[in-house]
């Protein structure tokens, strides 16, 4: 019996696509531009108040408030958006209908409008005197300048990650796949639990990162919504904008770090579970 040699790093991986160190070197460089230096700058400013400063900042009662707001409101809106983009994302891909190709197109309207212009609309559709609010308020329900506002603009940015994440994967499931299933004998929800969704977690917990992570750090489409009232519908980009306004800089860049900081966090569990569902599933 021969032994088997232990699997060594490799940090290179053997390709046939020549020019790994000017490519390496190319886009290392070009991330540390646009993204480590800003957020290391970001991180600098921050610092000298200290850590306790900082945890001071995050103890202030409307910082805490906003922060709380901007994320709980995220997170909820990122997973209505990954279950309805799932839904949206499976009739796209499984029917055929009159207009679909429209529809299909409409999901990326988020990505195509000015922030402050869906801002506008939704303002304008879901205000006490608009198309959807007027007939929510005869039920008593305030949609604009709550957080139901900022929850349904967050649902509408997020939605279009929830669906183009997901869209491909389900395009590329065999049908014959489930015709085996129900041929030996499986139920429609078990095989949609056992053969469709496993391959699928991946890309919807993806899509439900993307969302999150859009929603957090939204503002042009969620301050003509929010009403923006200091505990009770103001997010926590609005309150950076406010500090700057004030000159107050580093408690900006407070602000700033500890939504950094929940946001890497929250992304790293994210990250986790997703790699997980690949290993448990046998999908790399």
């Amino acid at each position: 019996m021969v032994a088997t040699p232990p699997r060594r790093f490799h940090f290179r991986r053997p390709s046939v696509i020549p020019g790994f160190g000017l490519t390496f070197g190319y886009a290392l460089t070009c991330l540390s531009l646009v993204v480590l230096l800003p957020l290391a700058a970001l991180v600098a400013r921050a610092s000298g108040l200290g850590l306790s400063g900082i945890w001071d900042v995050a103890r202030d009662p409307r910082v805490a408030s906003a922060l709380r707001l901007s994320f709980g409101v995220s997170l909820l809106a990122a997973l209505t958006a990954s279950v309805f983009g799932f839904v949206v994302a499976w009739v796209l891909t499984r029917y055929d209908f009159p207009g679909r190709r429209i529809v299909d197109a409409a999901v990326d309207l988020p990505f195509a409008l000015p922030t402050a212009v869906a801002g506008i609309a939704l303002a304008s559709l879901y205000a006490p005197n608009g198309l959807v609010g007027a007939q929510l308020a005869k039920v008593g329900i305030q949609a604009a300048y709550t957080p139901i506002g900022i929850f349904i603009a967050m649902v509408f940015i997020g939605l279009p990650f929830a669906v183009r994440t997901v869209q491909p994967l389900i395009a590329e499931i065999d049908k014959e796949v489930e015709e085996a299933s129900a041929t030996l004998g499986a139920k429609r929800l078990l095989t949609l639990t056992r053969v469709v969704l496993p391959p699928l977690i991946p890309a919807v917990l993806t899509g439900f990162a993307l969302a999150f992570a859009r929603g957090v750090g939204e503002y042009g489409s969620i301050i003509f919504i929010a009403g923006n009232l200091p505990f009770v519908s103001e997010i926590a980009p609005l309150l950076i904008v406010i500090k700057l306004s004030e000159f107050d800089y580093a408690g900006a860049a407070a602000i700033a770090t500890i939504m950094l900081g929940i946001s890497f966090l929250t992304l790293l569990v994210i990250n986790l579970i997703q790699a997980w569902s690949r290993r448990r599933f046998g999908y790399v």
